[in-house]
């Protein structure tokens, strides 16, 4: 009996994924839940398990080949030794050794499959084919080998039509490298970072707006209880709880931030799914604290600890990554004193800590060397005004300077 390997639901609003790396190969016998291959998609990596033991069949989607939920990517074969021994003679690996001039003509049967650097993938073509757009028009693909994906064509087809003329004039040729120089290809999700950033700065109505905080008080609260705190939780009061819990608040009593624009509708929400930019290996992700409104100093904490792991061992789930209502960003961690953070569609807005830094106050008539930071809040004009985003700001640094607010809810 057959199994087939189907791609798995790729979560909210992610609707194909990119063949990363097969962990196995044809012939090969599995295990149950055993890991086979690993799919790229826009947000994330997700490894695919074996769904029963056997032996891989076949192959259906080669590494690079763009594939939806649903999709078959190859087949197990129930029964180990009847499977095994069936591929064994199509892979004449042995006698290919003992003669090294028959490998020649085989070697180019991988590139074959690809018919050109920049031939489309299957969702890609049919799409090309609608909109009567050509591969020289497109150019070199996000996929492996230059292989257009449909994220191409999208991409293509939402640009002004006088900029497609110039995208179909560019030579498909790249200019030679200089001495020390590499190129590297992009990987999906760092260019769908790009492409996320660009497009909120296009769509969005996008203002920043700054403040300082005394974070004397979180300071010292920190210090004090910070060993009793760690004994009774299991985990390091940090600042990034005190942020959140402020951002809760203010997102409270400024629903407007916390809000989305949906064509002509503003959609807002009764609850605070707060995204915390964490920095992975492969670039800048952002799992979600869900009803972050409802979480504990220690359960917020105890929480990002997770994702940060998860973010450096490349763990998170698509779960983890979707649906967040607001974003809080801490470039201090890397040094930054002061930043204009870019939203995260399509959240309305995104704040941003920074470095903590002693500066001469004038606190009570008198200079004093306080610890302070920057704050930015960045936001979308078109739905949160003036007035209610420097309101936010202020809100969130009151509640910083005197964390007693945060405890009495006021």
């Amino acid at each position: 009996m057959a199994t087939d390997i189907l791609v798995p639901t790729l979560g909210e609003s992610v609707s194909t994924a990119t063949v990363a790396r097969w962990l196995k190969k044809a012939g090969e016998a599995v295990a149950a839940d055993e890991p086979l291959v690993e799919l790229e998609t826009d947000k994330v990596t997700v490894e695919v398990n074996a769904p029963a033991a056997g032996v891989i069949e076949s192959i259906s989607a080669d590494e690079g080949a763009e594939v939806e939920p649903g999709a078959v990517l190859g087949v197990i074969a129930a029964g180990a030794a009847g499977a095994v021994a069936a591929p064994k003679p199509a892979q004449p690996a042995p006698a290919a050794a003992a003669q090294p001039k028959v490998e020649a003509p085989r070697q180019p049967q991988g590139p074959v499959a690809v018919p050109g650097a920049h031939a489309p993938l299957p969702a890609a073509a049919k799409l090309m084919a609608e909109n009567k757009v050509t591969a020289e028009q497109i150019g070199a693909g996000s996929a492996k080998d230059g292989r257009i994906a449909k994220g191409d064509v999208l991409d293509f087809l939402a640009r002004p039509a006088a900029a497609q003329a110039p995208a179909a004039a560019k030579p498909a040729s790249q200019r030679p490298l200089e001495a020390g120089e590499e190129r590297v290809k992009m990987t999906r999700l760092r260019i769908t970072i790009a492409r996320r950033l660009k497009e909120a700065q296009n769509t969005a109505a996008m203002l920043t707006t700054f403040n300082e905080v005394d974070m004397g008080a979180a300071m010292a609260l920190r210090s004090e209880y910070r060993d009793t705190f760690e004994k009774r939780h299991g985990v390091r009061l940090g600042f990034m709880s005190f942020f959140v819990k402020a951002c809760v608040a203010a997102l409270k009593e400024f629903p407007a931030v916390n809000a989305e624009i949906e064509g002509d509708q503003v959609i807002y929400k009764h609850f605070v799914h707060m995204g915390i930019a964490v920095g992975g290996p492969n670039g800048l992700v952002v799992p979600v604290l869900r009803n972050a409104d409802q979480m504990s100093f220690a359960a917020v904490e105890k929480t990002i600890g997770a994702f940060g792991k998860k973010a450096r061992d490349g763990q998170l789930k698509l779960e983890e990554l979707a649906g967040g209502s607001f974003t809080i960003t801490n470039g201090g961690i890397y040094g930054s004193l002061m930043s204009t953070p870019i939203l995260n569609p399509p959240q309305s807005g995104i704040l941003g800590m920074h470095k903590i830094q002693e500066r001469p106050m004038v606190v009570g008539g008198k200079i004093e060397i306080r610890p302070m930071m920057y704050i930015a809040l960045s936001y979308d004009h078109r739905i949160v005004d003036g007035k209610e985003a420097v309101s936010f700001l202020v809100r969130v640094k009151e509640s910083i300077e005197d964390p007693r607010r945060l405890m009495l809810d006021i």
